[in-house]
């Protein structure tokens, strides 16, 4: 009899620790979400990496028309 309890006892605590972890859908969701949040981060990066290739454009622009016109006035 108390074989028959520990065979039993055995195979309850084996099924639950196989039935614990997630399921192919879980999986499956979990992944999505990962490459979903590594898109919208990869996104963001260009966004402001873009922004700032923008602004460091324009204030070299800035910068070399603020010469050239102080170049002019020096002239006259």
């Amino acid at each position: 009899m108390t074989k028959l309890f520990s065979i039993i006892a055995v195979a309850i605590i084996a099924t639950t620790v196989v039935s614990c972890g997630p399921s192919a859908e879980e999986k499956a969701k979990i992944e999505e979400q990962a490459k979903h949040t590594a898109d919208s981060i990869s996104a963001a990066l260009e966004t402001s990496l873009g922004n700032a290739m923008n602004e460091a454009t324009s204030d070299t622009t800035v910068t070399s028309v603020e010469t050239s016109t102080t170049t002019v006035e020096s002239k006259h």
